[in-house]
C-alpha cells in the first residue's frame, strides 16, 4: 500500500511552507491522532537543526519494533504528543551536528540506540534529530538493513539473559514469542553462554525455521502442551529463565514450568488481557517475577558500555546475525506497520528510505 498525495497533510505542508527559510523539507512519518496503522501518515516538514548534545541522521534504513505499534495505539509507557513522531531505531549517515557534539561523528555512519523517549524523539523519516549519545557504530560488514536491526533485540535479550539473569553453561531458558527480533537474538545469546533454549511459537509454520536459526527445542503451543513438553525437555527441573512479551492469564502458566528459584521476566504486554499474580505458585517456587525493559540497561552507566561491546564482539565473530524477514519503502509505512501487527514475521521488519 503506496501513500498517495492526498495522504500528505495540509497542515503538516503549511508549517512547512511557513519555516521556508530553511529552504529544504523531509519526509517524516507522523500521526495526529492514535489509532490503527492508517494514522501513520508522511508529512512534509522543513529540514530540523540539531540542538545541543544533537544530530541529525540522513536515515537509510529504519527498524520496526513492538513498541512503536503499542505507541500509535495509545497503549504504551507514555502517552503521544500528537501530532507525534515515532521510532526507536534507525542507521544512516551523521549530516549535521549540535553544540557540543564532537565533530568526528560528522559524515559516519552510524545506527541509533533505544535510549529516548518517543516523546521527543523518533527516527522515521527521511532524516531524524537524534542525541548524540544515542549514536553507535557497528561492524562495516553488516548493511544498512542489519544496521538498524541490533540495539533493541539484543540489548532486550543481553539485559534479562546475562546482565540480570546470568545463564551458564547448561541452564534451560524457555522463550516465548521466540520468531521476533528480540526471541531470535535470545536464541543466539543462549547459544553464546552455552545454555540451553526452548522456543514458543503458537504455530508449526516456524517451527522448522527457528531450529535452523539455533534453537534447541521448539514446543508448538497450538498443538503441544507447554507443561508436558518443558518437562520432558528438563527432567522435570522446569527452566531456569523464562523470557515472555505476552504475560495475560499465560503467566500462571509459565510458573508452573519455572524450576524452583526461577526467574521470569516479563518485558512486554502482547496480551491485552489483565495479567494475574500467580501468587500461590511463586510462594511454593520461590520464583521471581520481574518485570524488565532494556531502558535498566541504557541507563546503568556500567552495563551500558559493557552490553554494546558484547553485541558488537559477537556480531563482529559471526555469532550474531540479525535477520532481516522482510523490507518495505517509507511509502509503505503503513503496510509495514500492518505486516508487524499479522505477527506472520520471523525477524525483524525493516523499512529503506
Amino acid at each position: 500500500m503506496k501513500l498517495s498525495s492526498s495522504d500528505v497533510n495540509p497542515i503538516a505542508t503549511q508549517e512547512a511552507l511557513m519555516s521556508a527559510e530553511i529552504g529544504k523539507t523531509a519526509k517524516i512519518v507522523r500521526f495526529h491522532q492514535t489509532g490503527g496503522a492508517e494514522v501513520l501518515q508522511l508529512d512534509e516538514l522543513a529540514v530540523p537543526e540539531p540542538g545541543e548534545g544533537e544530530v541529525r541522521l540522513r536515515v537509510k534504513a529504519i527498524g520496526l519494533n513492538r513498541a512503536e505499534v503499542m505507541y500509535r495505539k495509545g497503549q504504551y509507557l507514555y502517552e503521544p504528543k500528537l501530532p507525534a513522531k515515532l521510532g526507536y531505531e534507525a542507521s544512516g549517515v551523521v549530516e549535521a551536528i549540535g553544540a557540543g557534539v564532537d565533530r568526528a561523528w560528522l559524515n559516519k555512519t552510524a545506527s541509533t540506540v533505544p535510549s529516548f523517549e518517543l516523546t521527543r524523539y523518533g527516527v522515521y523519516g527521511e532524516v531524524a534529530i537524534v542525541p548524540a549519545a544515542a549514536l553507535a557504530e557497528y561492524p562495516s560488514t553488516l548493511s544498512y538493513e542489519e544496521g538498524t536491526s541490533i540495539w533493541m533485540q539484543y540489548i532486550t535479550a543481553y539485559g534479562a539473559l546475562v546482565h540480570f539473569g546470568r545463564i551458564t553453561r547448561g541452564d534451560f531458558v524457555l522463550l516465548t514469542a521466540a520468531s521476533s527480533s528480540v526471541g531470535l537474538a535470545a536464541i543466539e545469546i543462549v547459544k553464546a553462554e552455552g545454555a540451553i533454549s526452548i522456543a514458543a511459537t503458537r504455530t508449526a509454520a516456524k517451527k522448522a525455521e527457528l531450529l535452523a536459526l539455533g534453537a534447541d527445542h521448539v514446543i508448538v503451543t497450538g498443538e503441544e502442551d507447554l507443561v508436558t513438553r518443558v518437562n520432558e525437555i528438563t527432567g522435570g527441573k522446569g527452566a531456569r529463565i523464562v523470557f515472555d512479551p505476552v504475560a495475560g492469564p499465560g503467566l500462571e502458566v509459565l510458573a508452573k514450568i519455572t524450576a524452583i528459584g526461577g526467574t521470569i521476566f516479563e518485558y512486554g504486554g502482547l496480551d491485552p488481557k489483565p495479567t494475574p499474580y500467580p501468587l500461590f505458585t511463586a510462594l511454593g517456587r520461590g520464583l521471581t517475577i520481574k518485570g524488565y525493559t532494556l531502558f535498566e540497561v541504557i541507563t546503568n552507566p556500567e552495563a551500558f558500555p559493557r552490553a554494546k561491546q558484547y553485541i558488537f564482539d559477537h556480531i563482529a565473530a559471526g555469532d550474531f546475525k540479525p535477520r532481516i524477514d522482510k523490507v518495505f519503502p517509507l511509502s509503505e509505512i503503513v503496510a509495514a506497520h500492518r505486516y508487524m501487527e499479522s505477527n506472520a514475521q520471523i525477524g525483524k521488519i525493516v523499512v529503506t528510505v
